[in-house]
């Protein structure tokens, strides 16, 4: 294996296996899943990690899939040093945003602040996905901005429409119940089965929220 930073932004793993062919990396933070997530694929593009056939974050694990031999990695693992994931690493989205959403103005109570101009002020970057097939978690909100959850979720959340809910903000790929502060809309197609990828919000990815006039 290559030589490993001597920084280290990841705190103690716990390495499970799953199954023959797969490990489970169990992380503390979202902010180290990202770290690990960006180090896993820096050693494959080198070719410092054995051969593997898929690297899937989540919020607090990074399943590792496809491995011939997990236990010699599964060895290694938990003596990485990984070093912080640097601001412009990653491919960058830029997404247009009418900031007109049904949340706006309680929000815009809660920070004290116009919703547009902190939320578009921060440059964010894809954590992971779930939910549904496209929606990306991300990740750059300072905790002062986090926002909760709605009590009662909608039933039904327009595909385009830009949210926040706890410390993500998000998009929505498809018309969906959810529990985000709905705060805006943007005319990107988030999932598009005929691209390659077919998800624009994929992990690693850097994205700036640029308003638009309603």
């Amino acid at each position: 294996m290559g030589a490993a930073s001597a920084a280290r932004s990841v705190g103690a793993m716990r390495v499970l296996p799953m199954g023959e062919h797969a490990l489970l990396v169990e992380v503390s933070s979202t902010a180290e899943v990202t770290a690990l997530h960006a180090e896993l694929l820096r050693r494959r593009a080198a070719g410092d990690l054995p051969p593997l056939t898929e690297i899937v974050p989540a919020a607090r694990t990074v399943l590792l899939d496809g491995l011939d031999t997990p236990g010699d990695l599964a060895r290694e693992l938990p003596g990485w040093r990984v070093p912080p994931v640097r601001a412009a690493d990653g491919p960058a989205v830029e997404v247009p945003v009418t900031y007109d959403g049904a949340d706006v103005g309680e929000l815009g109570a809660l920070w004290g602040a116009d919703v547009a101009a902190v939320h578009s002020s921060f440059e964010y970057r894809v954590a992971y996905c779930g939910f549904s097939p496209g929606f990306g978690y991300l990740t750059g909100l300072p905790e002062r901005y986090h926002a909760p959850r709605r009590a009662t979720p909608r039933t039904a959340v327009p595909a385009g429409s830009v949210a926040v809910g706890g410390e993500f903000t998000g998009v929505y790929p498809r018309a969906s119940p959810g529990g985000w502060q709905l705060i805006g809309r943007t005319g990107v197609v988030a999932w598009d089965a005929g691209r390659d990828p077919a998800a624009l919000f994929v992990p690693g990815t850097r994205v700036r929220f640029v308003p638009e006039r309603a």
